[in-house]
């Protein structure tokens, strides 16, 4: 079994690939499957988002793609798209955007609160490679203030705390 503990940003050559949803490009140490069919351990120093196109570099130095799986979405268009992606920011949801769409992991809440903003839902199975985190890398989470702030905090962000 090969032992990937890094990973290469857009790495051009790999030998092989393993195909993760969004979630699962989320890891620190787990056993892998390459559509090669070879077993890898991800043995990470700390939890790491991976992004389509990046590779695990084993420590005989081969590299494995990491490919976006297609996974269950919902695609988003309507004709403001940018205050809908304001109130899809505003709930840290992870999105993927583009010009004429936005797609989120699929969620009933939020696919009803965007319809009541005028959006227009399709469900659609593709890969997600949603944006990064305020500096373009990382992940966006939706968060629980209560350890930090107790159970009364609101969830309004439009001021410093």
């Amino acid at each position: 079994m090969l032992t990937a503990q890094s990973v290469l940003l857009q790495a051009a050559d790999a030998s092989d690939e393993i195909c993760l949803d969004y979630d699962a490009r989320f890891l620190r140490r787990k056993v892998l499957t390459t559509t090669g069919g070879q077993q890898v351990l991800v043995d990470l120093p700390r939890t790491t988002s991976i992004d389509h196109g990046d590779a695990l570099e084993t420590v005989d130095g081969s590299r494995i793609r990491v490919i976006a799986a297609p996974e269950p979405l919902l695609e988003v268009t309507g004709d403001d798209l940018h205050r809908i992606a304001w109130h899809i920011g505003n709930r840290h949801t992870p999105c993927q955007i583009e010009d004429t769409r936005l797609l989120i992991q699929r969620d009933r809440v939020m696919a009803d609160m965007l319809a009541q903003l005028g959006a227009h839902i399709h469900e659609v199975t593709e890969p997600f490679t949603p944006e990064g985190g305020a500096y373009g890398h990382g992940r966006t989470h939706g968060h629980d203030h209560t350890a930090a702030h107790g159970p009364g905090h609101s969830h309004e962000h439009g001021h410093e705390h």
